[in-house]
Formats: structure tokens, C-alpha cells, sequence
């Protein structure tokens, strides 16, 4: 079990004894977990017992080396059992929907081996107000501001040079000199304008340097950024048909049901048949660090899919294991989608960006794109795109015209 006291517990202790707004906050190693020695954090949660909860924010020892947003922040119960369900949650996250992510930095970005029974947690009051990451690049400071959780009116996530509160440039200013290293730091403003450090991250060994057109290429109707210094990238390509996926499994389970012979397809067949698509997807993720996804189909084959996980209702003992591997694969996609930098889709899907996709440090050099066309146009693009030869494992360019449209083309 490894004794080093993560760096987000670190900072934050040495930005609390310098006289910055820190809120209250307890770090409970994993040894504590194992030795069911809470008395510490009893006491603590016993001075905030008024809120009812508070904000579990995962502490692994090595969490540092991988990339912000990894691992997950929870709001529990302030009391024990809050935070012992917190954690493992957190370790659950991290082995399942996070295990993909975690394994992609460790092969492409050498991020160590990582032990989830190591898992600290850093425990903070709630304190309700919307969430601004700040960092400075080059010579500049950004300013990134997430939803706010307070209106009822969002706006999406937004990068500005202009913070809306000067006190933020001089607070970011001093914390960083007193670091005495580069770094991005986490606020929470409340409604009243105060502003709490919440986390700083020592970003000084992360290099934030910034890096044809083929006649063989499709217009789209739009893209989705948040950073717009470049206007032209390429990447690998997984093409995404779920709609021919689920006509797979149909096609299988009508065989199974009308089929007498000897030689049927039966449910161990089907089910390895939808387990081997999740593999291809996570083979895929694992051997480009960086990829597009282009969507013919992703979750719009509603109507496909539930008579693919129905087909065996008839027969409930093939039915329940053919619904459960449905089900799991729908998560497995999900998961797979996440790790896109680039996705290809018409207007109704769009990465949902959380406040270290759209604006941390990992997004400098990697920002990430939804191209879209309108839905109006779904068949016309995606006859085009297959007229042309789109595989997946093809290396596609995107090309933004003077007008934001982009231009797909394949290499």
C-alpha cells in the first residue's frame, strides 16, 4: 500500500496555511478504510453536520500522474457511511466505466500501474456555487467557466481571457507564485461572489506546444469547439454502425427460433458475437491514442434495438442473458465514445464536455470536436461517406472553411 500523500491533499494543505480561502477539508488515507479508523473524520464531519452533505473528492497517491478528471468527486452523506459508500463508488467508477481511460494513459502516456484499494479521499463541506479552472499558457491566463448548477438557464462550458471577477487574475497570480510552479487550479464562486480554492494541479511538465486537402471529401454543416486556434486535424477513424449491428443480432435470433437443423446459431453464439464488437471497440481505443468516430449510426436504432433485446421473449431462460449483454454493450459504447477526441455525427449527438474536457490542461493540445450535419440531411451524408470508401482504420483530415463548415476527407 503506498504512504505518499497524494498531491491534491498536498497543495491544498499548503495553500490553507498560507492564508488562502481553502474550505475545511479532512485527506483519509486508505489505510484508515482498511483499519475502520474513523475517529478522525468522525470529528470532522461532527463540525458539519448542518450542511447534510459534503464533496468526496477521490485522493490516490498517483492520481497526479494521470490526467485531470480521471477518477471522480462525489457529493455524499456527512456522515461515515457517506463516505465509505463515496470511495467505493469511486473505485467502482474507476474499474469499470474509467477502466478504458485508465488503461489508454498507461499505454500511450506511460501513467504508472495503479492499485484502486490505494484510494484516499479528500473531504470537503459542500459548498454551492458553479466551478471556474484557471491556468496560464504562455503568457496569458485562461479562464474556464462550467455550467452552473444555481441557474436555471445554462450556458455550455466557455473559455475567456477576461475573468468575470479581477480578483480571480490576482488570486491565481499569487497562488502560483507561491507554488513557485505552473499550475491549474479548480475554484467553486458562490452566489455571494466568494471565491474557494478547491484544487491545484502542477502542470509544469505538461507541454502545451501547438502543432491537405483531398478531393475526396464531405461538407458538413458544423463543428463544436471550445478552442479555435486550429482549423485542421486528422486522425484514425472507427465508422460507427449500430443500425447494421442490431440487424446482426436479429438476423441470429431468427435463426435460432426458425432454424431446425443441427447446425444453429444458439445464444452462446449470439452473446460472443456482441462481445467481440466491445472488443474490436476497446482493440480499437488501444492502438490509436488520439481518434475520430464517424456515427452512421450510434443510438438512434431505437426501434432495432428493442426488437433485438425482445426477439426471445418467447423463450425467457435465452431471453435474460441476451437482454443483459444488450444492455452492457449500450455501456461498453458509451465508453468507447468517451475516449474520442472526434466525433461525426448529425446535429443530435455531441460529446458532452465536462469542465476538464472542455478547458483543462489535457485539452490544450487536444481539444476536442463534434463536426456535425442536420439531421435533415442524415441518409444524403452517409450515402456520401460510404460512396466514397469510408473504412474504419482510415485516416480522415478535417478541414474548417472560412465559413465553420468542415470538410471530411479521406487519406
Amino acid at each position: 500500500m503506498i504512504n505518499k500523500i497524494p498531491e491534491k491533499a498536498r497543495l491544498l494543505e499548503k495553500l490553507r496555511k498560507s492564508g488562502f480561502n481553502v474550505p475545511d477539508f479532512i485527506y483519509v488515507p486508505a489505510q484508515k478504510f482498511k483499519s475502520e479508523d474513523f475517529k478522525q473524520l468522525d470529528s470532522f464531519l461532527g463540525t458539519h453536520r448542518e450542511s447534510y452533505k459534503v464533496i468526496a473528492r477521490s485522493a490516490h497517491p498517483l492520481e497526479s500522474e494521470y490526467k485531470g478528471g480521471t477518477f471522480d468527486s462525489l457529493e455524499t452523506y456527512a456522515d461515515v457511511g457517506g463516505i465509505k459508500y463515496a470511495r467505493k463508488r469511486m473505485i467502482k467508477i474507476a474499474e469499470t466505466s474509467k477502466r478504458l481511460s485508465i488503461h489508454r494513459q498507461q499505454v500511450f502516456h506511460h501513467a504508472p500501474k495503479i492499485d484502486m484499494n490505494d484510494m484516499g479521499v479528500i473531504i470537503m463541506p459542500f459548498v454551492n456555487g458553479s466551478n471556474v479552472m484557471v491556468k496560464k499558457i504562455g503568457n496569458a491566463w485562461e479562464f474556464g467557466y462550467c455550467r452552473s448548477r444555481m441557474s436555471k438557464v445554462q450556458n455550455e462550458p466557455y473559455i475567456t481571457k477576461v475573468p468575470h471577477d479581477r480578483r480571480l487574475l490576482k488570486l491565481s497570480e499569487d497562488i502560483q507564485k507561491k507554488l513557485g510552479f505552473i499550475c491549474e487550479i479548480e475554484y467553486i464562486i458562490t452566489v455571494d461572489g466568494e471565491i474557494h480554492v478547491v484544487q491545484a494541479r502542477d502542470i509544469s511538465n505538461i507541454e502545451t506546444l501547438e502543432g491537405k486537402e483531398s478531393e475526396r471529401s464531405v461538407i458538413l454543416d458544423g463543428i463544436r469547439r471550445m478552442r479555435k486556434r486550429k482549423n485542421y486535424r486528422e486522425r484514425p477513424v472507427y465508422i460507427m454502425d449500430n443500425k447494421a449491428f442490431y440487424i446482426n443480432i436479429i438476423s441470429q435470433c431468427e435463426d435460432l427460433v426458425l432454424d431446425d437443423t443441427d447446425s444453429k446459431p444458439d445464444i452462446k453464439g449470439i452473446i460472443s458475437s456482441i462481445k467481440e464488437y466491445e472488443k474490436e471497440l476497446e482493440s480499437f481505443a488501444l492502438n490509436h491514442q488520439r481518434f475520430a468516430v464517424i456515427g452512421f449510426s450510434i443510438q438512434d436504432s431505437g426501434e432495432l434495438y428493442q426488437i433485438a433485446n425482445h426477439y426471445l421473449d418467447d423463450v425467457p431462460e435465452l431471453q435474460k442473458p441476451l437482454s443483459r449483454a444488450l444492455h452492457e454493450n449500450l455501456y461498453q459504447i458509451d465508453i468507447f465514445l468517451a475516449e474520442a477526441d472526434t466525433l461525426i455525427a448529425k446535429d443530435k449527438f455531441r460529446i458532452n464536455l465536462g469542465s476538464h474536457d472542455a478547458y483543462g490542461i489535457a485539452s490544450i493540445r487536444n481539444p476536442i470536436w463534434s463536426a456535425y450535419w442536420h439531421m435533415g440531411r442524415h441518409d444524403k451524408v452517409v450515402n456520401e461517406f460510404m460512396r466514397l470508401g469510408f473504412r474504419t482504420n482510415d485516416v480522415i483530415g478535417i478541414d474548417i472553411d472560412a465559413e465553420g463548415r468542415p470538410i471530411i476527407c479521406r487519406h
